[in-house]
């Protein structure tokens, strides 16, 4: 074994625009913000820089699965807070991700050169949620910077340097490669591909790649920057081609150079994963008659997203919509381009939708759809994606009946009548009765018909309502024979 010093893995974390992705771009003197979409990082993202791997990580809501994994996978972390804003939701929830993992962190405060830049306040905001900088009375580091202009980053970088050496972080060049996946999908021209985080040992064109309980062998091998290469030491950002499956997101990854040894391990990784979708099968929430009952309304969809990870958002956001009322019915969810078969699985259920977050659909696809007259929806931004299926789900919602109670009388007296019409006589005990109104009849506290109040007298001089503890009469339209001691329960009937 030859444990040697390893470059640290920083997941740069914060609340949407803070200055996440800028800070990057100033480190690595590129410019990647101008290229997204919307202005904001929906994927996460490696790139070595200043002897560091970085992690960046989208701050939207919708990202939380990306979030916590890039802090499961990491050393260190920098928390981004802006000088302007202050500290908002996904601040709060980046920083409960980094507590969780356990992460040494420091603080970067951003944007001071904005005209209401404010440090000082954005100390005391993080010191009330118990985050105690140096000088705060508490030892987590802090640098105030500006990603945009570049002030207090080298001073930042120099902490975190700092921090990582306290850490002895070491590695083992020597063996086979171990990491996670930070993300996967599938592209029509090369076919599968996984970007890796390796954490220990090399990664070497040709060693035989096991995730998942599936093996494959590295034929090509890319640095961070899209390189070809043989191989990449601990704490690199790795890109493999050419995969036998897509991986899931998170999953740990091992490598063997003998071919056998790796198919053994994959069968024994295949066994554990049965054994534990058998568990959660078993154990997975039974949907009761009762809950089937009251769904009004239920979608089916089709998800399709350009990687994995954006797919977990995409996920997150469709489930979000769930309630005792709507189900949205996942049924099928992958990665890459929306395809014919996407459609004619849509297709195959009357009001399927197909729903694609940071990819489009083929030619192909689209005209089937319109044959089919399947909805595709595609987005670049997640929140408008979320917008947009709220709204759907409220205009396609049925509309329901809202009954209110205006009041509640009681029988005294049944003074016959017609078919289909009876003369009555009681007293008003609840609130008011009114004609013209719908009326439901209790008997021994069951309803046992509804009819309508069409005739109402007080006194024997008609009216419209009589008010509580008072008597009347009243003409009656109902099938069923009233009886002496039945309440009348007088209603009004409303759409929503």
């Amino acid at each position: 074994m030859s444990n040697k010093a390893r470059p640290p893995i920083v997941v740069v974390m914060g609340h949407i625009d803070h200055g996440k992705s800028t800070l990057l771009d100033f480190i690595r003197n590129t410019n990647v913000v101008a290229g997204e979409v919307g202005g904001i990082t929906q994927a996460t993202s490696a790139y070595e820089a200043s002897g560091i791997t970085f992690l960046d990580t989208p701050g939207h809501e919708a990202f939380a699965g990306m979030r916590e994994r890039g802090a499961d996978i990491a050393d260190l972390a920098i928390l981004v807070v802006s000088a302007e804003d202050g500290v908002k939701t996904q601040t709060l929830e980046a920083l409960d991700d980094i507590l969780k993992a356990k992460l040494p962190y420091l603080v970067a405060i951003n944007k001071i050169d904005r005209p209401n830049a404010n440090p000082e306040l954005i100390k005391q905001q993080l010191s009330e949620k118990g985050v105690l900088l140096e000088g705060y009375g508490g030892a987590i580091p802090a640098a105030e910077i500006s990603a945009k202009t570049g002030a207090g980053v080298p001073e930042l970088l120099e902490l975190l340097k700092l921090l990582a050496d306290l850490e002895e972080l070491k590695a083992d060049a020597s063996l086979p490669a171990t990491g996670l996946v930070l993300e996967a999908h599938l592209d029509q021209r090369v076919g599968i591909s996984a970007t890796l985080i390796i954490k220990d040992g090399t990664l070497n064109l040709g060693d035989f790649l096991v995730v998942n309980g599936a093996v494959s062998k590295i034929k090509r091998l890319n640095n961070f920057q899209g390189e070809q290469v043989k191989s990449l030491l601990p704490a690199s950002p790795a890109q493999v081609i050419g995969l036998a499956e897509v991986p899931p997101v998170g999953a740990t990854f091992q490598t063997f150079t003998d071919k056998k040894l790796a198919e053994k391990t994959a069968e024994l990784e295949k066994l554990a994963k049965k054994e534990k979708t058998k568990t959660e099968i078993e154990k997975a929430d039974i949907t009761t008659q009762t809950e089937k009952a009251n769904i009004l309304l239920e979608i089916p969809v089709v998800l399709k997203a350009d990687v994995l990870g954006s797919l977990e958002a995409l996920r997150s956001e469709v489930l979000k919509l769930n309630s005792a009322q709507v189900k949205l019915k996942i049924l099928s969810e992958s990665a890459g381009k929306i395809s014919e078969n996407d459609v004619k699985l849509a297709g195959a259920i009357a009001g399927s939708l197909v729903l694609g977050f940071s990819t489009s659909a083929e030619k192909n696809a689209t005209d089937l759809a319109e044959k089919l007259h399947v909805e595709i929806a595609t987005f670049d931004i997640i929140y408008k994606l979320s917008e947009w299926l709220a709204e759907k789900i409220k205009t396609s919602l049925p509309k329901q009946e809202i009954i209110t109670s205006l009041g509640r009388a009681k029988l005294l007296k049944i003074f016959g009548g017609e078919k289909d019409k009876q003369i009555v006589g009681g007293v008003v005990t609840e609130g008011k009765i009114a004609s013209g109104k719908m009326v439901k009849v209790w008997r021994r506290d069951n309803e046992v018909a509804r009819g309508k109040l069409t005739g109402l007298q007080e006194s024997k001089i008609p009216t419209k309502e009589v008010e509580a503890d008072h008597q009347f009469g009243a003409l009656v339209e109902i099938r069923l024979p009233l009886a002496i001691g039945d309440v009348l329960e007088v209603i009004e009937i409303s759409e929503q």
